[in-house]
């Protein structure tokens, strides 16, 4: 949940009111003590999956083969023993 000061909201009131909108995430305001929340009156609407979702990169820091050849099979083993 974002936090701001009520001084923040005032200076940046529409973007923090559209990025609660785009994002469905609350908004708290901190005033004289006391907390104030914006929230979206609907969740924001999913469109396809959760990958679909994640904020988009330009680069990626390395190697793009070593990413293909990388051997998960110690990490594995050691996540079904822990389960068990």
């Amino acid at each position: 949940m974002a936090s701001v000061t009520a001084s923040a909201l005032r200076q940046n009131i529409y973007a923090i009111l559209d990025e609660a909108l785009e994002t469905g995430i609350p908004v708290e305001i901190q005033r004289k003590g006391r907390v104030l929340r914006i929230v979206p009156d609907k969740p924001r609407a999913k469109k396809g999956s959760v990958l679909d979702r994640l904020k988009k990169h330009d680069h990626v820091v390395g190697d793009l083969d070593d990413l293909i050849h990388i051997d998960w099979s110690k990490e594995w083993s050691e996540l079904k023993r822990r389960k068990k």
